[in-house]
């Protein structure tokens, strides 16, 4: 017994220390801030991003997605497995405990190899409990709780990135399907008015009041704008379907359409402006950078779980129990039994089979640091890329407003000219042309800065929040 108690001190004085090496941060040199032209705010996360744009149809289908979307139904299915495996590593540091009883009745044969003189009936009863326990000697079991549960921390900051892209894709489609939308009447009414004034030039053609170029000009223009109606209703259908999936709609409910529509895309409220001196502190909340760490933390773990193989595994198992041929002595104190048994395996000779997986887990723990920064250097991207392109959007937005307001000053002007007599019609149609690209246009340029504003609270983990006084 003293060498069971010395043997178990030793044991807790060894465990202090797990074999392998700990985990140390390996970060690459990062920016103290980003520098844009902006007013300076103290940022910090909006956890409900998407309810700045103020459109309660966004909001309910953002809401059925997180319900409903089969990607987020996995990740968060594999949550729940991490969760479990990290149970189990855990469990294997503290001893188990295992019942068992038995029973049995039996008869010889009188005339068998082994006859039984009058064939007696034989009768054992056993009842036992076993306690086994594995002594984590060198912190193998121990490095493996730890790989266990990053692993699940891994899976937990997955499940965010699906969530967040989920999310931000929702949005997005939801601005495409608005545009489109916008787009689709837009092209309605352009060939409601071509038709019209095809209608009158055919009448001037005929009266001979215009000749037939004009005719057959007005006559194209209208067919560019037919053309663009069905192109357009496709493209509607198509972003409809592509949203129904992100939200979670049945097959039926995909194929009879119908998704609710709320503010008109230049309805949407403007996004709030970007805080100044945006600090690189922001990118550690993004769920993709916690996972791949945590991918490394349980790479790093791993090694010292396969170095453990070298070492020494000792196992102590304890059987107390009682066993009796009569049920009714089972109990009693001459009915007792028990055993103590301590097993210890090590490897003396396997061909390197150890060595090679210590090397295995190793190439496996620089495999899982490349990733880790490699995600470091893709998230300053995304985030320079998407805080550039929110502010440049904006701008090309506010060109396009610009220049849709002189085209229908142009517009005015040039059918001025040609009631009166000073140009051709051929300007005419020009200005119309050029009004309507120009309109598609700005409708688009307003898609893109919506889903710029997306992207960038993507980039940034969540996005940010503005102080209140902040006005767009």
């Amino acid at each position: 017994m003293r060498r069971l108690i010395l043997l178990a001190l030793t044991s807790g004085l060894l465990s202090a220390c797990a074999i392998g090496p700990d985990y140390q941060r390996d970060t690459p040199p990062l920016p103290d801030a980003w520098r844009l032209d902006a007013e300076a705010h103290k940022p910090a996360l909006d956890a409900r991003w998407w309810t700045r744009f103020d459109d309660p149809v966004l909001d309910a289908l953002i809401a059925a997605a997180e319900q409903h979307n089969q990607d987020l139904r996995l990740a968060v299915a594999r949550v729940d497995e991490a969760r479990a495996l990290a149970g189990i590593a855990q469990a294997d540091l503290l001893p188990s405990l295992n019942a068992s009883a038995q029973g049995s009745r039996a008869r010889g044969s009188a005339v068998g190899l082994q006859p039984a003189p009058g064939r007696p009936i034989v009768e054992n009863k056993q009842a036992a409990a076993t306690l086994s326990f594995e002594l984590d000697l060198w912190g193998k079991l121990r490095r493996a709780n730890e790989a266990a549960q990053a692993s699940l921390l891994s899976s937990q900051a997955n499940r965010d990135a699906v969530r967040l892209t989920l999310l931000a894709q929702v949005a997005q489609g939801y601005f495409s399907l608005r545009a489109l939308d916008e787009q689709f009447s837009l092209a309605e009414s352009t060939l409601a008015t071509r038709q019209q004034a095809l209608l009158l030039q055919e009448k001037r053609f005929k009266g001979g009041i215009t000749s037939e170029l004009d005719y057959r000009q007005a006559q194209a223009e209208a067919a560019v704008a037919a053309a663009a109606v069905p192109a357009l209703a496709q493209q509607a259908q198509q972003a409809e379907s592509a949203l129904a999936v992100l939200v979670g709609r049945s097959p039926r409910d995909i194929v009879a359409g119908g998704l609710p529509r709320g503010k008109a895309i230049g309805a949407l409220t403007a996004p709030p402006a970007v805080p100044a001196g945006l600090p690189s502190s922001l990118l550690t909340r993004r769920p993709d950078l916690q996972a791949a760490e945590q991918n490394l933390v349980a790479a790093n773990a791993r090694i010292g779980v396969a170095r453990a193989a070298f070492l020494p595994s000792i196992s102590l198992t304890g059987l107390l129990g009682s066993e009796s041929v009569a049920l009714n002595n089972l109990f009693n104190g001459p009915a007792a039994t028990w055993s103590f048994a301590a097993n210890l395996a090590m490897p003396l000779f396997d061909f390197g089979k150890t060595a090679a997986g210590v090397d295995a887990a190793s190439a496996r723990q620089r495999q899982a640091l490349a990733q880790y920064q490699l995600a470091i250097q893709t998230a300053f991207k995304e985030a320079q890329d998407a805080l550039v392109a929110h502010r440049k959007t904006r701008e090309a937005a506010e060109a396009r407003a610009t220049q849709v307001g002189a085209l229908k000053r142009s517009l005015r002007l040039a059918r001025l000219r040609y009631d009166n007599g000073y140009s051709s019609y051929l300007e005419v149609l020009d200005a119309e042309r050029g009004l309507f690209q120009a309109e598609l246009d700005a409708i688009d340029a307003q898609r893109q800065r919506l889903s710029a504003t997306v992207e960038l609270y993507k980039a940034l983990g969540g996005g940010w929040q503005a102080d209140k006084a902040d006005k767009s």
